[in-house]
């Protein structure tokens, strides 16, 4: 029997997710210049920003349907395919339509690794799930962190956004380097009937989850994907911001253990919901160094959102398989494509209106970032009530699960 190196695999997902996470953090860096060198409104913009969003769960319905079939290592190959295609045709876009195209692929590729990761760790480390998903997407912020400090600081050199796309070519073919010839595990750990699964789908449970992660999604990465335009005038800078957000994330993530031990994943994500929401109205009515201590409140808010989202499912509704740790991720992302434009025009909305009112450009941008932002605040602000019900329900919920795990 040939050995499966599990920790090489796991690097190796984690550095797919941070390339992953780089494409969200540079895209959010160079908006303003692609509007710029391609006259686009911010709605176009978030159009683009929408094929991201929307290649992404497109990918996680296809490759949560097919996990089982084609396994992690097939779907990895794929994605690294649609990441090299969708950075290159970014590079070389024409205009709106070569963004849109070449964001899909980017988005697409993105879907697929979490299709492929979120079921191969369940399975490789069947008795920590959790925490272990939470292990895995610290690098989620962590490549934020770190795309954010390049777009930055290339930005700030005056190095054009097709150099930062360009960059993110390294991680990709590193990833692809640590996958190529290892042994993928079976999927032992995990449901691997795909009638069981789609039965599993309609339980009342996971319908509930799956709309409540349409609005932790859309909360957290809504926010985050407009930071530059949402707080460009606000007295701060956004991609340090952005840095300052992820990178406390990151850290969150890394011991998430004993949080989710201590609180049960229910009580993360009930106090997940009502800290963001503080950190996200904190952040709509804060300038100047204000606006980093909002931006903490809310990084700790939307800390564990995703992975606790991924890992409830895979602990309390398993008999979903990958499938359902796929969908989970895929409707948080269509969720957060579907707002995409709706949150640019909101950006556009208020700042005629505020230039209607005779306010200088500078102030308009700051008035139509802080009007954003309030809007933004009412997706956690309905989680505090869903994930309120969810916590008072946590003694029925663990019954649940134990009888899984007897069965």
């Amino acid at each position: 029997m040939e050995n499966i190196n599990n920790k090489r695999l796991f690097n190796a997902s984690c550095i797919a997710l941070v390339v992953t996470a780089m494409t969200f953090a540079i895209r959010a860096g160079i908006l303003s210049q692609l509007g710029k060198d391609f006259n686009l409104s911010d709605r176009e913009l978030g159009f683009v920003n929408q094929m991201a969003f929307l290649g992404f769960p497109l990918a996680t319905i296809f490759g949560g349907l097919l996990y089982n079939v084609f396994g992690p290592k097939r779907l990895m190959w794929l994605a690294f395919t649609c990441h090299i295609l969708g950075l290159l045709l970014t590079i070389y876009a024409g205009g709106f339509w070569g963004l849109l195209i070449s964001t899909f692929f980017i988005g697409f590729a993105n879907g697929t690794v979490e299709a492929a990761c979120n079921p191969m760790i369940a399975n490789m480390f069947a008795t920590n799930q959790t925490t272990m998903l939470n292990r895995f997407h610290v690098w989620f912020p962590g490549g934020i962190v770190i795309g954010s400090l390049v777009s930055k600081f290339m930005t700030d050199m005056d190095m054009g956004w097709q150099a930062q796309i360009a960059i993110m070519i390294a991680p990709t073919l590193l990833y692809a380097y640590l996958f190529f010839g290892q042994v993928f595990p079976k999927s032992e750990n995990i449901e691997t009937s795909t009638s069981v699964n789609l039965k599993n789908l309609l339980t009342p449970l996971y319908l509930f989850m799956i709309i409540c992660m349409t609005l932790t999604a859309t909360a957290e990465l809504g926010t985050q994907q407009w930071v530059e335009r949402i707080l460009g005038k606000a007295g701060a800078s956004p991609m340090l911001v952005l840095a300052l957000v992820t990178g406390l994330m990151a850290i969150g993530r890394y011991f998430a253990g004993p949080v989710v031990h201590r609180l049960n994943p229910t009580g993360v994500l009930w106090a997940s919901s009502i800290i963001a929401t503080l950190g996200i109205l904190m952040m709509s009515m804060a300038t100047g160094g204000m606006v980093y201590l909002a931006a903490i409140l809310f990084a700790i808010g939307v800390c564990y959102f995703w992975p606790t989202m991924i890992g409830f499912t895979a602990e309390y509704i398993p008999k979903t398989g990958a499938l359902g740790m796929s969908l989970m991720g895929g409707a948080g992302m269509f969720a957060t494509s579907i707002w995409q434009p709706i949150i640019g025009g909101w950006l556009d909305k208020e700042r005629a209106s505020a230039l209607a009112s005779g306010l200088t450009a500078d102030e308009a941008d700051l008035i139509a970032g802080q009007a954003t932002l309030d809007n933004l605040a009412v997706f956690p602000a309905i989680l505090i009530i869903a994930f309120g019900i969810l916590f008072f329900n946590r003694k029925k919920l663990e019954q649940r699960r134990v009888a899984h795990v007897g069965h």
